[in-house]
This record gives C-alpha cells, structure tokens and sequence, in this order.
C-alpha cells in the first residue's frame, strides 16, 4: 500500500467517527431526554478522545513525509494538504486537554439551557469561565504550533487560512458603514406603508407542512435528510444524512421559515459535496465562511427577495388560511425585509446582523485573551450592544446568554457569519452575471439555476481550493465588501 493509499485509509476513518459524533450531537439538541445528559457526555468524550489519538497516531509522521515522494493529481495533493493541517492542530494538544474541554462544554451547554430559561447568569458564569479557560490553554498551544496568535490559531479551524489582522480591517470599515447607514434606512421604512404582520392559524403542523414543501422546492432530499425542532436552528448529521433543525413560534410564522430555508442552504452545501472525495478532508467543505454563505444566499439573497416574496405569498396564504392586505406580496415584502434594533441575533435583519457579530467577535476576542473576565460579561454586552446598535437588553437571557457557540467552547466561529454574508452577495452577482436574470427564475419558484451554478462552483470542490482561490475562480476576484454593500443599498434604499 502507497503511503498515499495509508493516508486515505486512515483519514477515512477519522472522517466516519467525526460523522458519528455529529450524529449524537444532533440526538443531543432534539431527541435525548434531559436524563441522558450525563451519559451523552461521556460517550462523546470518549469519542473525541479516540478521533483524537487517530489524529494523532505516531505512524503519521512517517507517512507524511513518504507521500511527498509520490506522484498525486491536483485533488490528492489538496487532501493531504487538508490531511497535515488537521494533523498541525491535532498534535498540538494533549488528550487529556480535548477531553476535559469535551466534557466540559457539554456540562456547560446543558446549565446554559436551565440558567437562560430562569435569566440565571449567576449560575452559568462559573462554567463559562471553566470553559473559556480550557480553550484559552487549547488556544496557546496551538498557536505556539503553528506560529499564529491564539485567536487565529482558533480561527483556522473554522476559516482555515483566516486572520484576525483582515477580519479587523473589514469589520472597522463595516462598523463605520452601518450606523449611518441604518438610520438612513429607517428613516426610509418609516415614509414607507407600515408593515402588517399575517394572522391566522400558526400551528407547528402547519408551518412543518409548509417548511418541508419549501424545502423540496429548493431541491432538498427528503431520502438523504430529515427536518425536526430544537432550541437554536442547525444544520448536522452528514452528507448522506443531513439533520436540519428549526424553532416555530406559535404567533408567526416568518421566523420558523426562515430558519428552515437558512439551513436547508447549509443542507444542499453538504449534499453537494463530491461523493467521490466522502470521508476524506478534501471533500469536506471549505471553511465556514463559505458554508454560512450558502446558507445566507438561500435565505437573505434569494428567499427575501421580492421576487421570492411573489412567489411565496399564494403558498403561504393558503396554508395558513390567510386572508386580507396583509397577506398581499407587498406587505410580506416589507414583513420579511423589516428593519430594525433588535436584541436577538438570529432574528436580526440584514442590516443590523454583521453589528451582532462584529459584538461578539470583540468579546471573544477580549475573554480569549484575558482582557474581558467572564464575570464582566454581561456588563461588556450591554455596553457593546449600546455602541453598536443603540439598545441595550433588559436582561441576561437576551443579553450575554442567548447563544450557544461559547458554551461547547466554539470560539473563532462567529466572524464568519458576516464573511459568510458578504461572500454570498458576491456569489450572488457573480451568478446572476452569468445565469441571466435570477430574480425572474425565483419568482417562478425555480432554483435549479442558482443551485446548480452553486453546485458547479462552490459545492463540488469540496476543500479543493482554498477560500480566496475558491471565491476568484467563481467570481473572478477575492472577497469584496462592495458587493455586499451594494446589495444592502438596493434592498434598503431602493431610492437612494
């Protein structure tokens, strides 16, 4: 066997264990019963913990430098690329520290569920701070490895090849667009009619139905994936599995959709990737960046277009026994296009969303490196969401508390959020350049054409290419705010 062929075989099997941890994940959020908590955990741990040691297996070395005498074609040698990058970071950190900050975060993810629900930050704080700590020490090893900061050490496994200096440069120059911006854009809403939301029967039944018709219009396969509820909208299982997540509110309707189309671009991302290449690094998608910007092409450039917005309006009038102005394409326009300063993240409009991230982007920031103490949180958020967006939350549980991310200790992961939303206006364009006219295709509810170019340029290369090559080949230059702003300025102030 080839050193090559080893590789493979081995990396293969790291990628069908990581496939089963994801799996129990999903059971996590939506199926296990409070009880099973403590057992989930350790099952877990002692997952990673043997997806760690075959990372990390002595025999690597050896074959890494072996495979670079061997003849490999372009995909090959991108995955043994992806193959010793993981390795970097696997090798850096001891066992025993993946499975203290395993176990941890899953104990802390589970307070946080009971301690938001009674506003009890008191009672989180403790455990966040333990969880932090575990990463700041995951952070310094690995940054001493592989010669970065310890924030871009954490950066690289969401958005390999990232760096703080950039994400820095783009969100100051997003933080001193969007202030002027936004009140620019809600002084023009307000000359506007005034949006009027839908009433009628909002039934989980209901908007399921509803989801699951969306779902197959954009082309999801019901035979390769499943739609269920949980506490925070996801997208988990694998490929050939997909598991999407959404949450209903019972008085509308909107959010439970729009969490169900936003995922379902996460879903179609997975779907897409090159069977050929499953398991291995190199058929894994391209950083996170590019995942989240295929979930916000599907939901913000497509979905809340208003020419999405025609299609849709018929189809959600009847399944929910609408009747009256409200429920004309007009109103469900302005209704899915509403702008203003909320609290929550994921129900943040266009606008306002990139200042939720640029938030907690420096918050993460200044808790990894030890400016900001977990206890002053909450002090931090108010004074951050005041700044940036003019409101402050009235408490904790919509405050500090109303993610996830930080808890299993995922820090480095939000920037790509708003990198994910510029990178999709960009995509957009770039399609539409070449397609024709997208709007025309969505508002005949037809996709294939935007998702079949997505397929062609972005999901079928798997991590062939790295984030700024991937992005120049579809698009024909690296990332560039202007598309995203341009976007913002044709949906918001049309006039302008």
């Amino acid at each position: 066997m080839s050193a090559y062929a080893e590789l493979a075989e081995h990396f293969g099997k790291i990628g069908r264990l990581g496939d089963a941890v994801g799996v129990l994940y999903w059971d996590m959020a939506t199926m296990m019963p409070a009880g099973g908590a403590e057992a989930r955990s350790e099952q877990i741990a002692t997952l990673r913990v043997i997806h760690h040691e075959l990372q990390t297996d002595p025999k690597l070395a050896a074959l890494f430098e072996q495979v670079g005498g061997e003849s490999l074609d372009a995909w090959q040698k991108a995955n043994v690329e992806e193959m010793r990058r993981q390795y970097t970071h696997a090798t850096a950190v001891p066992s025993d520290l993946v499975s203290r900050l395993s176990r941890k975060g899953a104990q802390t993810e589970m307070v946080w569920r009971s301690a938001r629900a009674d506003n009890d930050f008191a009672r989180l704080a403790p455990h966040l701070a333990e969880t932090v700590e575990l990463v700041r020490e995951t952070a310094r090893i690995k940054a001493e490895a592989l010669g970065v900061t310890p924030y871009d050490a954490l950066l690289d496994q969401y958005e390999p090849g990232g760096s703080s200096a950039k994400i820095d440069a783009i969100f100051d120059d997003l933080a001193g667009f969007l202030p002027e911006f936004l009140e620019a854009v809600l002084a023009h809403q307000a000359a506007q009619p005034e949006a009027v939301m839908p009433t009628g029967d909002f039934s989980v039944a209901r908007q399921e139905k509803v989801a699951r018709e969306l779902m197959a219009t954009l082309g999801f396969d019901f035979e390769h994936g499943r739609l269920d509820t949980s506490h925070h909208p996801f997208c988990g299982g694998v490929p050939d599995d997909v598991r999407l997540t959404t949450y209903y509110d019972p008085k509308g309707f909107i959010k439970g959709m729009m969490g169900v189309l936003h995922e379902t671009g996460h879903a179609l991302y997975e779907r897409g990737l090159p069977a050929e290449w499953r398991y291995q690094p190199v058929g894994a998608a391209r950083g996170m960046s590019v995942h989240e910007s295929q979930s916000l092409l599907v939901e913000m450039q497509a979905c809340r277009s208003k020419a999405f917005a025609t299609y849709v309006a018929p189809i959600y009038k009847d399944a929910f026994a609408g009747s009256g102005d409200a429920w004309e394409v007009e109103n469900l326009y302005r209704v899915m296009t509403r702008v203003e300063r909320s609290l929550i993240r994921v129900d943040a409009d266009e606008v306002t969303y990139p200042a939720h991230v640029i938030l907690r982007y420096r918050l993460e920031k200044a808790m990894l490196s030890g400016d900001l103490q977990v206890a002053d949180l909450p002090g931090a958020w108010r004074e951050g969401m005041k700044e940036l967006l003019g409101i402050e939350p009235p408490d904790d549980r919509d405050g500090c508390m109303q993610d996830i991310h930080w808890m299993d200790g995922t820090i480095g992961y939000f920037p790509t959020y708003t990198l994910g939303a510029m990178t999709a206006a960009q995509l957009f364009a770039a399609a539409d350049r070449e397609l024709g006219d997208v709007e025309a295709q969505l508002e005949r509810g037809e996709f294939g054409g935007l998702m079949g170019w997505m397929g062609e340029k972005i999901h079928a290369k798997g991590s062939l290419l790295s984030t700024d090559a991937l992005l120049t080949e579809a698009t024909g230059e690296t990332l560039n705010a202007r598309y995203f702003k341009d976007h913002l300025r044709r949906r918001y102030l049309p006039e302008g």
